[in-house]
């Protein structure tokens, strides 16, 4: 099945594992949240258990370096593709309200970006993530 839209999370390679897979949940999170439509119908299984709903469509994770994430969100909101963002101030935090503090604090020139997420139209998409790889 091929998806009018288009999810895309950049994430930077350099961190450690345990913070990639961090930043990709609550990225993920800000999509389901910005575009419930999203979301898919929950799940059970053949005895009847009842689980969560997830995304229903692919997500994409692409690797890239500071600059690269950065040159993506300046592609993002040139388009006005509002991102979901998450950066290495955030790591320090230990709730939402500081979390937030820490992006205001900071410039988007300045942002030390870690990771950042999006949904759109599929070709545009494509144009804010060109050049990056899938995340290996």
């Amino acid at each position: 099945m091929q998806f009018d839209t288009k999810i895309a999370v950049v994430i930077r390679t350099d961190l450690e594992v345990w913070q990639k897979l961090n930043v990709s949940a609550f990225l993920a999170s800000g999509i389901a949240a910005a575009f419930p439509e999203c979301v898919g119908e929950a799940y059970e299984d053949g005895s009847g258990t009842k689980y969560l709903s997830l995304i229903g469509q692919p997500v994409l994770i692409y690797g890239a370096d500071r600059p690269a994430l950065t040159r993506a969100l300046e592609r993002a909101l040139a388009r006005n593709v509002k991102p979901a963002i998450y950066t290495e101030d955030m790591f320090k935090t230990t709730h939402d309200a500081a979390n937030r503090e820490a992006v205001k604090a900071v410039i988007r020139a300045e942002l030390n970006l870690v990771g950042l997420a999006m949904r759109a139209e599929r070709k545009v998409i494509d144009k804010i993530v060109d050049g990056l790889k899938f995340h290996s």
